[in-house]
């Protein structure tokens, strides 16, 4: 409907010559206010010459006329608002579609035959995954979800890096203890922690990490074969570290619902990266400054980064250079995403505008979506100081607490996991989020299984009914819940237009509570228009298993 408003009110504008005018359709903020409302007229005045109200009383008969029997009324509102409200039929019509979509309802064919790349999630290996990671992995997964909605092809990869400093630290902490078998993240983290420490306290452990770290790209970009016995030695510790650390990941991710296609390593990308990136000092794009290579972003507006170091060693943008040539090898695409964390807002610029000059058209089409922290009460952590809270260690606590609360195991599960996700999902993508465990598992509202506890609610009514029809005769009065529910198609696109979740978790909070309302207010069960009623509840749980699964918030059956 959405859609078919936007072309009436475009053809008309064009009729009275503002063709190119460009306009909004949206929901009012009141449901007494109507289904629609466009500030057409408003945005073509000064174009047109006229007073919006003017322009507005021409729109209301042309709606009127195109959409005939669908529209109960269209009224001109305000200083020039066109607001448009469905017929009681027309909103039938749409509750009747959603039932007999069913897991389709809401999905689209926008982006049918496009590759869409998302990456996200990318904790390093040699470290624990922390809480700032479940943010990336919780917002990548709804985003690649939702776009998988619109029809497109969704491939989705996570990047970590394996090499660099911090894995230099973490291989000198374990062969300082004499661990020769890694055997679990936790391990690998605490090495981790400890080398971190010993780099910063002392300036001996720092020459001898900085070697380490030179020595490690040396081993990987040599021949196996080739290995000297102490290569050999470090290359095999490097392997079973970065294994027992993805190992710890996959765990996590299983519990999350979280799957990806690829999962992709600085020490692939790296050598492709440093023969890009010297190919580009060749032809001027890069150019070299006390040894090292550097990318003068001042011409651009930005700021100037190392790409290699003096020591040769290659920077994340580097790496950057060269994953973006292995995913056009490895995973062609025509949208490429990438999820972090907002402090890295200043490299992507940066790296882009490098990538812009080597590869335009690979540039163009790749875009940086950041995400904010992720706080507890005791603020932001750092896995330096070895005082981070690990994502393992989050999902854990919240399980316990929902564990108190539902005695069966999976039940308490599929809460903690749609609390920690709803609290994470319900903003947008870019602010930080304090998170209250308490709050989260609240059934009062605003929360995770709030939404979840009003679809389990519709499914026991419906469960309780002895028939259910599917065009029943509705009441002349339309309930306001059965508008929301028709706006959910439009709702799911938007979301993707946006590449924001919070779209549909606000929407689905919104509708929850109207159905709240109407549940306390409606005898569904015997009452009057009973089969419509019944129908209605179909048609909400419909629309929030459907908006809950785009979130991957699990849908239980009981609570």
């Amino acid at each position: 409907m959405y859609e078919r408003i936007r072309s009436i009110v475009g053809a008309e504008l064009a009729r009275l010559g503002a063709g190119d005018v460009d306009f909004a359709v949206e929901w009012p903020a009141e449901l007494a206010h109507g289904d629609f409302a466009t500030n057409a007229a408003m945005a073509a005045a000064k174009s047109l010459g006229k007073a919006p109200r003017e322009i507005a009383e021409a729109l209301v008969p042309a709606l009127k006329e195109a959409l005939g029997a669908d529209a109960a009324r269209v009224v001109v509102a305000g200083p020039g608002f066109v607001n448009i409200t469905l017929s009681a039929a027309a909103v039938s019509r749409e509750l009747e579609g959603a039932i007999a979509a069913g897991k389709a309802w809401g999905m689209s064919t926008l982006h049918r035959g496009e590759r869409v790349l998302v990456e996200y999630s990318c904790p390093n290996p040699f470290k624990e995954m922390h809480i700032g990671h479940l943010m990336s992995t919780v917002i990548g997964e709804s985003v690649a979800r939702i776009f998988a909605a619109s029809g497109a092809t969704v491939l989705k990869d996570s990047y970590g890096g394996d090499v660099g400093p911090h894995v230099a630290k973490t291989l000198w902490a374990l062969r300082k203890k004499g661990v020769t078998e890694p055997a679990t993240v936790r391990e690998v983290g605490d090495a981790y922690t400890h080398g971190s420490r010993a780099y910063e306290e002392s300036e001996e452990v720092k020459k001898e990490i900085d070697a380490l770290n030179v020595e490690l790209y040396t081993v990987l970009a040599a021949e196996q074969a080739a290995h000297t016995e102490a290569q050999r030695e470090l290359f095999d510790l490097w392997r079973k570290g970065r294994d027992a650390a993805l190992a710890g990941f996959r765990d996590i991710y299983k519990v999350l619902d979280t799957s990806f296609d690829y999962f992709i390593f600085e020490s692939e990308t790296t050598p492709i990266g440093l023969t890009v990136v010297r190919d580009g000092l060749a032809q001027g794009i890069f150019e070299e400054s006390e040894g090292a290579v550097i990318y003068r972003g001042e011409k651009k507006g930005l700021h100037t980064l190392v790409f290699i170091t003096s020591r040769g060693t290659p920077t994340y943008e580097t790496k950057d250079v060269g994953l973006a040539f292995l995913k056009e090898e490895k995973m062609p695409n025509d949208r490429s995403y990438i999820l972090t964390g907002a402090e890295q807002i200043g490299h992507f610029k940066v790296f882009l505008a490098a990538l812009e000059d080597i590869a335009p058209l690979v540039a163009q089409k790749t875009k940086h979506i950041p995400h904010g922290l992720l706080q507890l009460a005791t603020g932001k952590m750092s896995s330096r100081e070895g005082n981070v809270i690990t994502a393992k260690q989050l999902i854990e606590d919240v399980m316990e607490r929902a564990g108190e609360r539902n005695e069966d195991p999976v039940v308490a599960e599929q809460v903690a996991i749609g609390a920690l996700k709803y609290m994470i999902l319900r903003s947008a993508p870019g602010g930080n989020i304090i998170f209250d465990p308490e709050k989260s598992l609240s059934l009062e509202g605003d929360s995770g299984p709030y939404l979840q506890y009003a679809t389990v609610r519709a499914v026991s009514i419906i469960a309780s009914a002895d028939a259910l029809g599917t065009a029943p005769e509705a009441p002349d009065e339309v309930y306001d819940i059965a508008r929301l529910i028709t706006r959910f198609p439009d709702v799911v696109l938007k979301a993707q237009a946006l590449e924001a979740p919070h779209v549909i978790a606000q929407y689905l909070t919104q509708l929850a509570g109207e159905w709240n309302s109407f549940y306390a207010q409606e005898r569904i069960l015997g009452g009057e228009h009973e089969a419509y009623k019944l129908a209605l509840a179909r048609a909400f749980v419909t629309t929030m298993q459907n908006g809950l699964a785009l979130l991957g918030i699990p849908a239980p059956e009981r609570m």
